[in-house]
């Protein structure tokens, strides 16, 4: 192995490098960001609603209709926009969960 290389990787083993995400340690424009995570989740949470209603619409439509590619577009327009909604509203909790078993890897 090249000397500088093996030099650079011994350094790079010895420094203990952490990340802190904490409120407190936030960079310029970081409330601009929150506020801008929150929008759009807020807006990603109004489309899984209209998905919802329009699927249900459709699946019943398709239903009465006996149109049964119609119904199992709208059943399945149900779900996708129900199983977004469920990620939308999990996502603080998912991304803390991944994090606090990265900080667990040693």
């Amino acid at each position: 192995m090249h000397p500088v290389l093996s030099s650079f990787l011994a350094a790079a083993n010895s420094t203990n490098i952490t990340i802190d995400p904490a409120a407190g340690n936030d960079l310029p424009g970081g409330g601009t960001l929150s506020d801008l995570a929150s929008g759009v989740g807020h807006w990603a949470l109004l489309a899984a609603v209209v998905g919802v209603i329009v699927g249900g619409i459709m699946w019943a439509f398709g239903h009465f209709s006996h149109n049964y590619q119609q119904s199992y577009s709208g059943r399945k327009g149900v779900i996708v926009s129900g199983l977004a909604a469920l990620l939308i509203g999990g996502s603080q909790e998912i991304i803390s969960f991944f994090f606090s078993q990265g900080l667990n890897l040693h």
